[in-house]
């Protein structure tokens, strides 16, 4: 068995179940399963990449952390792929552009502006990076259905966390036209890792959504994070989704 584990994340097939949650920080990952699974266990422990499984309403159900950023998103969904699973949903946090979003709101992304340079390594430019639709679908019934505070529409991935901030990079003025830009053209938030998922999950023929829970001020106020983020309305809503999604 351990000759069949994957390189990075140390995963086997048959260990793990084929409906995943994604988060990027390892411990939001050990926080999912002991609070949201019921028999949570540990998989395996490998560099960022910390999973668990257990079972959600008698599903059986997983959560694997993927690190920060796109390549090491990419890397946790490709393996993961390979080991069997079919069916992904990315739980992070992400700053609000749109500047009616509030701290706590969840974003449902229905896909994501590719700021990025991991997805174009796989596919040129013009390519998109959409969320599945029945997840999307999924998401946003569940959100309704638990009465939490979200939004559905178009995220945006970039590589680097602090160009949010214009004091700290080498254009300012251009770097704010282009959150400007952003804005106008109805892009709610940024994170840093959808992107990536999106287009693997199409180009493998997977299932891949994204809800993300907003933490902090708008672009604008300089994207000051506020506290940690709250669980139980991003991951509820997640696992309702994705558990929903698999028997249809």
């Amino acid at each position: 068995m351990s000759d069949e584990r994957e390189y990075h994340i140390g995963i086997a097939p048959r260990e793990i179940p084929p409906l995943v949650l994604l988060p990027g920080d390892p411990d939001r990952a050990r926080l999912i399963a002991e609070q949201f699974f019921d028999n949570p266990e540990e998989i395996a422990k490998k560099r960022e990449y910390w999973s668990f499984k257990g079972q959600y309403k008698g599903v059986p159900v997983a959560v694997c952390s993927t690190g920060i950023g796109c390549p090491s998103a990419a890397i946790a969904i490709e393996e993961l792929i390979k080991v069997g699973c079919t069916t992904f949903i990315r739980v992070g946090t992400a700053g609000a552009i749109d500047s009616t979003l509030e701290s706590g709101t969840v974003v449902i992304f229905t896909g994501a502006v590719r700021d990025e340079g991991t997805s174009k390594q796989y596919v040129p430019v013009e390519y998109p990076a959409l969320a599945d639709p029945a997840l999307v679908i999924a998401l946003e019934k569940a959100a309704r259905d638990r009465g939490a505070k979200h939004r559905v529409g178009v995220g945006h991935s970039k590589d680097a966390f602090y160009s949010e901030h214009p004091e700290l990079v080498a254009d300012p003025a251009r770097m704010k036209a282009r959150w400007d830009t952003l804005r106008r053209i109805n892009v709610l938030a940024t994170e840093m890792e959808a992107v990536a998922l999106f287009v693997i999950g199409q180009m493998r023929e997977v299932s891949v959504g994204a809800a993300c829970v907003i933490i902090g001020e708008p672009i604008e106020n300089e994207t000051k994070i506020v506290g940690k983020p709250p669980l139980d309305d991003l991951v509820t809503i997640a696992l309702d989704a994705i558990t929903s999604s698999s028997h249809e």
